[in-house]
């Protein structure tokens, strides 16, 4: 057997020592410049990778298929649910047996060796012996079971499960407030889009009419009050003008966000066709029952009131006594043993008794939270019937709004036809064609944002049916396939809100 050197333990406790000061030397250390360009830059580079271009005008359907497959707060909610699959995943292993494997090596610098004394007289009964070498290899496959932790497990295991599916009932809520969302923005920015080529010019007839004015002023051809009025309009005009301009240079960007286009990245959208006013006949009562059955809240509610009741039964089998069996088979290469190799089996029984007696306590606390579960969904489901009333009776004014926001640019339109005629002819000044032209303007402004209220109205009730933007399956996730499965759903779903079909 070779021999065994003395092991340096001064040299063991430098180490020792300069291990522990090392690690009571770590600071805080904060990233440096270059460290955070860099994470900027890798940053901005991963938020827009892998996805499709832009090829033409977008349409709705487009916009809410990159909604769905690019928005970064709809890949959180994805993220967090494939996180939960996985913890599902790990608590199922929970439920298997423990399969422990160890292995070994001890060395000491001179034989263990022991004596005996006799209890009797007090002399030493044996010369000093040993039955260990001084250096020895050992390992051990034990295979053990307990009946409690696995009840404890069984129960959790249900309970992450029923997680999995609160993460899948969040993502559906998000996804549900992104397309009412993009719904709004899209009409928002088609307005914008029809509206942003046609401000420039009035903005250029109404700046030369007001270096005219100006002009006049100054080689009074007119009273000094008469010029000063004629200008505080047509400054006021482009005021309004330049605010008009401002707001539609954001509909884009807002719209680009959600679809998760990079700033500043040139885009159209596919802007045709009569604005159709979606349509609501679904009764109330139908709506009600609707929510009540569809909402992602209230379903999560549902499954946070199983875990809650499965809180109770875990707390229930933590009660019980343990029962553990153990198998392992074991092996020493000490020489001095008769059998290097052996195996045993083991029985095991223990009870905690501080449990029992803080049973009432720990039933009381599980009962504690599934009533408060309980409660959570019954206050919902007020939430959600309450929220079905607001979002009908928000559809029917934005309704009216629109439908009288549409009479209102009608009317603006022929003004102005009217006022461009009679200008034609010289019977009226320039200010009241560059005023019915900014009237116009703003008017049909109004009507692309009521419009869109309108759509976003329409989107929250959907939202607040519960219904969803997707069927169940999906063909494939291009963003062709989406936007076909966007329109489908939406085909299935109008006939749900409006049964009557009609107007």
């Amino acid at each position: 057997m070779p021999q065994f050197r003395r092991l340096p333990t001064r040299s063991v406790l430098a180490i020792l020592v300069s291990a522990a000061f090392a690690g009571c030397a770590i600071q805080p250390q904060a990233l440096s410049p270059d460290e955070r360009q860099a994470a900027l830059k890798a940053g901005r580079t991963e938020m827009f990778q892998q996805q499709e271009p832009v090829q033409g005008p977008i349409t709705l359907d487009e916009a809410m298929a990159r909604a769905i497959k690019y928005n970064l707060d709809h890949r959180v909610k994805l993220m967090e649910e494939v996180v939960s699959q996985r913890q599902l995943n790990l608590s199922r292993t929970d439920l298997l047996p423990k399969l422990a494997l160890s292995a070994g090596y001890s060395g000491r610098d001179n034989e263990l060796a022991s004596s005996s004394r006799s209890v009797i007289s007090g002399n030493q009964s044996l010369e000093p012996s040993t039955s260990s070498d001084k250096e020895h290899r050992n390992g051990d496959l034990s295979l053990s079971w307990n009946v409690l932790d696995f009840g404890v497990s069984y129960y959790g295991a249900h309970q992450q499960a029923d997680r999995v599916q609160v993460a899948e009932e969040r993502r559906r809520k998000v996804l549900h407030l992104l397309m009412q969302q993009t719904r709004q923005a899209w009409w928002q920015a088609a307005g914008a889009q029809l509206l942003e080529a046609r401000i420039d010019p009035v903005l250029k007839l109404a700046r030369q009419a007001l270096d005219d004015s100006r002009q006049v002023e100054v080689e009074k051809l007119r009273s000094p009050l008469e010029a000063l009025t004629y200008q505080r309009q047509l400054l006021d005009i482009v005021r309004q003008l330049e605010a008009v301009r401002d707001e539609l240079a954001q509909a884009k960007p807002r719209l680009a966000s959600i679809m998760n286009l990079p700033p500043g990245e040139p885009f159209s959208v596919a802007v045709g066709g009569a604005l159709a006013t979606p349509k609501v006949s679904l009764p109330v009562a139908d709506m009600e029952e609707a929510a009540m059955l569809r909402r992602p809240e209230l379903v999560e509610a549902q499954y946070n009131e199983r875990i809650g009741l499965l809180e109770t039964r875990k707390a229930l089998a933590r009660l019980l006594p343990g029962l553990e069996l153990s198998v392992g088979q074991h092996y020493d290469s000490n020489s001095y043993l008769s059998n290097h190799r052996w195996g045993d089996v083991g029985l095991r029984v223990s009870w905690n008794l501080f449990n029992v007696l803080n049973a009432g306590t720990i039933r009381g606390v599980a009962q504690s939270q599934l009533e408060l579960a309980r409660q959570q969904r019954l206050a919902l489901s007020m939430a959600v019937l309450t929220q079905v009333h607001v979002a009908r009776l928000d559809y029917l004014g934005r309704l009216k709004q629109y439908q009288l926001t549409d009479d209102l640019n009608k009317v603006e339109q022929r003004i102005l036809q009217y006022t461009r005629n009679a200008a034609t002819a010289n019977s009226q000044g320039k200010m009241e064609e560059i005023r019915a032209s900014a009237s116009a303007m703003m008017s049909e402004l109004r009507l692309y944002q009521t419009y869109g209220a309108l759509q976003g109205a329409y989107g929250q009730l959907v939202a607040t049916l519960g219904l969803d933007p997707l069927p169940e399956s999906v063909p494939s996730h291009d963003l062709k396939a989406l936007g076909e499965s966007v329109r489908a759903s939406e085909a299935n779903w109008t006939k749900t809100i409006n049964p009557g079909g009609g107007a």
